[in-house]
């Protein structure tokens, strides 16, 4: 950077510093770029000194009085007259001529020569922050990019608009100075205006629209202007042009391929975006150069099989082979639509010739669900491979306009990028962005000027590009991996294109778009137009071109002969994230049993020894805190463990055999019911924590325990997405109440209930949801267990077969578990069964908030000491079980109101009338140990009580699989609250009533005398 550019920034600053300055004002201190500090005056640079029309000015203002101009001026004109004899100066010494014409130079003047190139400088700003608006971006040259026709008026579109700046055409062949602001001049620090607006105009107002001027670092934005602004910097040679059409010959003719083969069938095609291929490939391979060797990827439906065939490189008959109706499906579950498949390969990289593995994650139809998804999984990927700044790992998210502007999953993604805990370091987004959202308008689709405008939150710079425009899009693909690479933050690139079909190739788009469906049926091709380009260029000849054509339609026709042989579809062969040492080679577990799950006397006391004490020394920790983990102490010294504590003991047992673990979730690192504590805050010193879990064994596994965003979608997405990438880790999420998982409902229907059964994907993720009625209102009581229970798969009607590992073994046939503990101890064994198990599945456990602390909630060391297990039911003990035949009633419960039930029993002195059972896994239902109680009290009353509402919990669930038990002859009868709308009331005295009013009825032993079934 000159000196005199940064001179010219002390006059950009304004009329109170550098005009008052030049008009005798006092002078600036003039700041030194590289030190950011004040320094002392330097000799004026020749390249400076040329410019005589500015070096006059300020020889005039010299002239007037020294301190007019700044120092350095100052000692440059004093030693040009100083250091020279009278009439021997030569042409170094100012002229006489310009000594007379500084007599006659005003104040005025001066100032006009000021102010004129303040509004030059000004003028280049208002190019770099609004000349994307109106860049030549559609292809199809109907809308504005930004939906709106106005034009700034501050851009130089016609020569009146100089007149803004108070400048006119005569003053289009100055010189101005250009500031250290942009880069159009290249080597050159003066240009003349009109060269000045036609640079600007080529950097940001043709095919390519930079938004950048938001972001508050300065580096970065003098980065991208560097990438913009240099003249002639977006150059390509005739290799990487040829390359560049060869891969959007296979783009195209690909999608040619398919709609001659397949003209009735859906395939969501890339045509209108065919660039997308060729840009994507152009990131992974700048990426690949940079060091990255594993890209993990998310996008919709649109293009998948596309960037399947051409990106991953999935065999193309095995894609062809997803078009016959008659195949069969080898693997177990009920598969998913052909452009919703995921895709994990590991080849070598062309360009780089480096290895690389792609990977496309599997999604649903719901748009911008498997965003965070993707996020979690890169996270993981860099986690376990110690890549702490992302120059391994990295994501690629594709996007569709209309559901980036529209899903609110995007900016709870966006939120998360840099944070510690979840961020990638960086990734690339790319919107094709068609200019349409199935039959909406984006005119009445968003209020934001651009589908984009959502990642100018996290300061992510956007490149809007003209999708017709192959070497535009390149060069800004180019641009983005190299942002990613140099800072680590993520960036958009805005691909404006447009659909040349309807949302899918069955749907008739002029219905609703009829003017847009006219020009896009006159639009040539972008593949015929850039093989015309580079043929008149002498790139390519004709010859070549049709040659390259026809080897691409070679390759699909004998893949698709190929595909014909194909019989049976392996949805195997589309998964995007296998583990391969943790199955068997055709995806089986290698073993159907799970090892115990009790623990040695010596680690618990080790456990609990480190979760009552502060590893640090001089680490002062709150007064509450220290009571807390006295507490724990003492629960240690009597072989007692509650529930924070049996947490701690699942956590650190596992943590000692090698098994990461990661506790993500609304305010968990404390716990919502301030129960957990496991970061412990210095009150003396602000940012200094500990966390005890991490200081438990010298060769133990990290433990991950983060504080999330206030998201829920998001966050659990994210989640999910690393329990992905390791079956070796147990994945948690928490919900601050159990009742907050509603807003993540998308990724609980879509990925964690079917997930193994669309794409044969394991996942051992463990949601943990408090919930309980305890008169807290509809919004913080119950979390809603009947959503998960009617989407369990097994069947209510079919009494299984006993033989083997039962318990394992429907395990396995499940698609999730869901339990209610009741007990500290059974909540440590079902945490510590989940990494166990020889294979995956996700764990919905329902979680306590009063019972954290309630006296009775207790274990004891011989709760979980070896031989001890997890138990799915938990059966009466007390006096019940010396004489089941006298029972009168055996009430079956599960969590929480098992306490309520076994006070009341004790109060109402009924000890040897009733049996209390605890379901303590619902589902898969224990059908076993269910038949094993119900024929111990063959002459009881069955009752199911519950404490929410009859519409509600668990008994729509329980009731008619206790019914297959018991082959419909005896009935189960209900008690609890009636059937409501509302999960629980916001009244307490109702609560306590409708509470006392099931209690009755369930010790009542004629409540249901003459009723009928």
């Amino acid at each position: 950077m000159s000196r005199f550019r940064v001179f010219a920034g002390v006059l950009m600053r304004g009329h109170g510093g550098g005009r008052k300055w030049l008009l005798g004002g006092p002078a600036p201190r003039r700041l030194d770029p590289e030190r950011g500090c004040s320094s002392t005056a330097a000799p004026i640079p020749s390249a400076v000194v040329s410019s005589s029309g500015y070096v006059e000015e300020m020889y005039f203002a010299w002239l007037e009085d020294r301190k007019n101009v700044h120092e350095s001026w100052d000692a440059y004109f004093f030693n040009i007259q100083a250091s020279s004899p009278s009439g021997e100066a030569g042409d170094r010494r100012p002229s006489s001529l310009l000594q007379g014409r500084a007599l006659s130079r005003s104040p005025h003047m001066e100032q006009k020569v000021v102010e004129d190139h303040l509004a030059v400088h000004t003028l280049i700003r208002a190019y770099q922050i609004r000349g994307h608006h109106v860049a030549q971006l559609d292809p199809l040259g109907i809308l504005e990019a930004d939906l709106d026709s106005f034009v700034p008026s501050d851009l130089i579109t016609t020569i009146d608009k100089l007149g803004f700046y108070s400048l006119d055409e005569s003053d289009l062949d100055r010189s101005f100075q250009l500031p250290a602001t942009t880069f159009i001049g290249g080597k050159d620090t003066t240009l003349p205006l009109r060269e000045i607006i036609r640079r600007l105009e080529k950097s940001y107002c043709g095919h390519i629209g930079v938004e950048f001027m938001f972001i508050n670092n300065m580096d970065q934005c003098q980065w991208i202007r560097q990438k913009f602004e240099t003249p002639g910097i977006m150059q390509f040679t005739n290799a990487e042009k040829r390359t560049l059409l060869a891969r959007l010959i296979r783009s195209t003719r690909f999608e040619d391929f398919l709609a001659r083969k397949w003209s009735s069938e859906k395939r969501f095609g890339l045509e209108g975006c065919e660039v997308l291929i060729p840009a994507l490939k152009t990131i992974i391979d700048k990426s690949s150069a940079s060091g990255i060797d594993n890209v993990i990827m998310g996008m919709p439906h649109r293009g998948r099989l596309n960037v399947l065939a051409n990106v991953i490189r999935k065999d193309l008959d095995q894609i062809f082979c997803q078009f016959e109706p008659k195949l069969e499906a080898a693997d177990e579950g009920s598969g998913d639509v052909k452009y919703h498949l995921g895709m994990y390969h590991k080849r070598i990289n062309r360009e780089t010739d480096r290895n690389i593995t792609l990977s496309l994650m599997a999604n649903p139809s719901h748009l911008e669900a498997v965003d965070p998804v993707v996020q979690g999984k890169a996270k993981a990927e860099q986690f376990y491979r110690g890549d702490s700044q992302g120059k391994q790992v990295m994501s690629i998210l594709i996007h569709g306009d209309a559901a980036f502007a529209g899903q609110g999953v995007v900016y709870e993604t966006f939120h998360l990028s840099e944070l510690p805990s979840y961020t990638t370091h960086g990734t690339i987004h790319v919107v094709v962005n068609n200019q349409i959202g199935f039959t909406t308008d984006p005119r009445v689709a968003r209020s934001s000027p651009y589908p984009t405008d959502v990642a100018r939150v996290v300061n992510a710079p956007i490149f809007h590009v003209n999708a017709d425009d192959p070497e535009a899009v390149m060069y800004v693909c180019r641009v983005a991996a190299e942002w990613r690479s140099t800072f680590n933050k993520d960036v958009v690139i805005d691909l404006v294109s447009y659909r040349r079909f309807g949302h899918n190739e069955m749907d008739e788009p002029m219905f609703t778009q009829p003017l847009m469906y006219k020009q896009i049926r006159r639009q040539m091709h972008v593949l015929k137009k850039y093989s015309d380009k580079l043929i008149a260029e002498g790139v390519v000849t004709l010859q070549e071109y049709e040659e390259e054509v026809a080897k691409y339609d070679r390759i699909c026709e004998e893949a698709y002969t190929s595909s014909k042989d194909e019989k049976i579809l392996h949805i195997r062969h589309w998964l995007d994230s296998p583990w391969r040492d943790f199955f068997t080679e055709e995806g089986e577990p290698k073993k159907m049993s799970c090892a115990p799950t009790g623990l040695d006397e010596e680690v618990l006391q080790h456990i609990g020894l480190a979760a009552s004490s502060v590893p640090l020394d001089n680490f002062n920790i709150h007064p509450g805190v220290s009571r807390i983990l006295r507490g724990r102490a003492d629960l240690v010294k009597n072989r007692q463990v509650d529930w924070a504590l049996a947490e701690y003991m699942a956590f650190g047992s596992l943590l000692k055999d090698g098994i990461h673990v990661r506790l993500s979730g609304q305010d968990v690192e404390r716990g919502t019911f301030s129960h957990r504590h496991h970061v412990l805050h210095d009150q003396k010193v602000d940012k200094h924590i500990c966390v005890p879990m991490n200081h438990l064994w010298a060769s133990q596994a990290p433990y991950t325990v983060c504080n999330s965003s206030l998201s829920e979608y998001g966050v659990l997405g994210f989640e999910l997405g690393f329990a992905m990438a390791s079956p070796n880790a147990l994945i948690l999420w928490e919900a601050q109440f159990g009742d907050f998982h509603n807003t993540a409902q998308c990724i609980i229907d879509q990925f964690i209930s079917p997930g193994q059964a669309k794409w044969v994907r394991n996942n051992g993720i463990v949601l943990l949801l408090p919930h309980g009625m305890e008169g807290m209102g509809p919004e913080h009581s119950s979390a809603r267990p009947e959503r998960f229970l009617q989407m369990s798969k097994d069947d209510p009607d079919h009494f299984p077969v006993f033989n083997g590992d039962f318990e394992v073994q429907q395990l396995y046939d499940c698609n999730w578990m869901v339990v209610n503990c009741s007990t500290p101890a059974n909540y440590c064994h079902v945490l510590r069964r989940q990494i166990l198990l020889p294979f995956r599945k996700p764990l919905i456990i329902f979680t306590p908030k009063s019972l954290l602390r309630h006296p009775d909630a207790r274990s004891t060391f011989d709760d979980l000491t070896e031989g001890t297990k997890f138990k799915r039911l938990i059966p009466d003990k007390g006096p019940v079980s010396g004489d089941p035949a006298q029972v009168k009633r055996a009430i079956f419960c599960t969590g929480k109101v098992y306490y309520e039930l076994a006070k009341e029993r004790k109060q109402r002195k009924l000890e040897n009338d009733l049996a209390i059972i605890r379901l303590e896994q619902i589902s898969p239902f224990p059908f076993d140990l269910v038949r094993v109680e119900i024929e111990k009290y063959s002459n009881a009353e069955l009752v199911w009580c519950q404490e929410e509402h009859k519409n509600m919990g668990y008994y729509d669930y329980v009731r008619p699989r206790f019914l297959t038990v018991l082959a419909n002859k005896k009935p189960i009868w209900y008690v609890g609250r009636d059937p409501a709308a509302a999960p629980a009331t916001g009244n307490k005295s109702t609560h306590i009533s409708e509470l006392n009013r099931f209690m009755d009825t369930a010790f009542n032993l004629s409540a249901f005398l003459g009723k009928d079934l």
